[in-house]
């Protein structure tokens, strides 16, 4: 197979405090957040790391959380010195830091960006203080404002914000008037998705009351992709609209089944070689993934990608893409041909869920795009 774009991702696993929606890999703060030593574990990881690149150049590099504007500009500088010291990174590489505006002090944003972060992801998730209660979220809107006006001020010209519709007792109009609110810090990308009640979070256990049905939901996202449409925002992903060509580099080379790199606690990584394609993930509880580098021992699970689990693999990215995929993509990132990709498209083309392009590739249709999950799912392997 021939060399893949790279990406790297880096995990940062603490937040203030927990919100009862999230399921990602994130630890309340407090005394078991060892930053110094945290870091430590990074940069041996990173070591590594460095080591499963064997030379190749770095397009992005993203710092996720939980919340990486818990740590101080400093910290971050020291953490992306390291990755410039350890990697070729390209010289124009999209570098993301997430930040919730809970965390960022007035005036962080600027030793941020001199650290080396030229992208910025700010956890907004509403301008409406009453549904930012109701997510358990510790901002507020009006800090939601300050973060933006501090990064601008700073010199960010590279930002996105997320946010959340679907959320409880949240009728058309009011998920409408805060994407509008939105709109009008007029970030370069938006991340608009909907609340989801996923397994193991308080939500899930406890559902919040007065949830949107699936009727409001489907209103609220078509009106809202008009609305973004006209002011100017490319939708590119199921979630995800861009103005003037700003895309998230390093999600789209999730998407398109690129490889990336992976350090921090939990964080899962995905490496193409000559002859297959491997998935890993680091220890998931920050004491252990400590623990485990500082020992110096093998600090990834690592599990070769099935030639039966390969497609499934593929679509479960690719398909997010409004866009869709070429043929010549498909056969280049997973090592089958056309024929196994025709094979793999026609019941869901008979389903109506994908379509062909005019350049001989694939896209979901509306109603695919509308029941991703479920056309994801058709690409399942068989078991016998």
């Amino acid at each position: 197979m021939k060399r893949l774009p790279l990406s790297l991702y880096v995990h940062l696993p603490w937040c203030a405090r927990k919100c009862p929606y999230c399921d990602f890999n994130s630890h309340t703060a407090g005394e078991h957040m060892q930053k110094r030593r945290y870091l430590d574990a990074l940069l041996i990881d990173l070591g590594h790391e460095a080591e499963r690149a064997a030379g190749r150049r770095v397009e992005t590099v993203f710092l996720g959380g939980g919340t990486p504007s818990l740590f101080m500009p400093e910290e971050i500088d020291r953490l992306l010195r390291g990755v410039r010291d350890m990697f070729e990174v390209a010289a124009d590489a999209e570098i993301t830091m997430e930040a919730n505006p809970g965390t960022v002090e007035c005036g962080s944003p600027a030793g941020y960006l001199d650290a080396g972060v030229n992208r910025l992801s700010i956890g907004g998730q509403s301008l409406n203080d009453d549904a930012l209660r109701r997510l358990g979220r510790i901002h507020s809107s009006d800090d939601v404002l300050r973060v933006v006006e501090a990064a601008r001020a700073a010199g960010f010209d590279n930002l996105n914000i997320d946010l959340m519709h679907g959320l409880p007792g949240q009728d058309i109009d009011a998920a409408i008037a805060d994407l509008r609110a939105v709109i009008a810090l007029e970030p370069e990308h938006i991340s608009w998705y909907q609340l989801t009640l996923e397994p193991n979070t308080v939500f899930h256990a406890r559902p919040p009351p007065a949830m949107p049905d699936d009727d409001t939901i489907f209103e609220i996202e078509q009106q809202g992709a008009v609305v973004l449409g006209s002011a100017g925002y490319r939708q590119y992903e199921i979630s995800a609209f861009a103005r003037d060509d700003r895309a998230c580099r390093h999600n789209v080379n999730y998407w398109l089944f690129g490889d990336y790199l992976a350090a921090g606690a939990g964080a899962h990584g995905k490496i193409t070689t000559c002859a297959e394609v491997i998935r890993y993930r680091k220890p998931t509880n920050p004491l252990q993934y400590m623990v485990t580098l500082e020992s110096h021992t093998a600090a990834a699970d690592e599990q070769a990608v099935s030639a039966d689990e390969i497609v499934f693999e593929f679509m479960l990215n690719a398909l997010r893409l409004k866009e869709g995929f070429s043929e010549a993509l498909f056969c280049e990132r997973t090592g089958l041909d056309g024929r196994a990709l025709d094979r793999a498209m026609r019941p869901a083309e008979q389903n109506r869920l994908v379509e062909r392009t005019a350049s001989g590739g694939w896209r979901p249709t509306e109603m695919g795009s509308r029941f991703l999950n479920d056309l994801q799912a058709s690409f399942l392997p068989t078991r016998t």
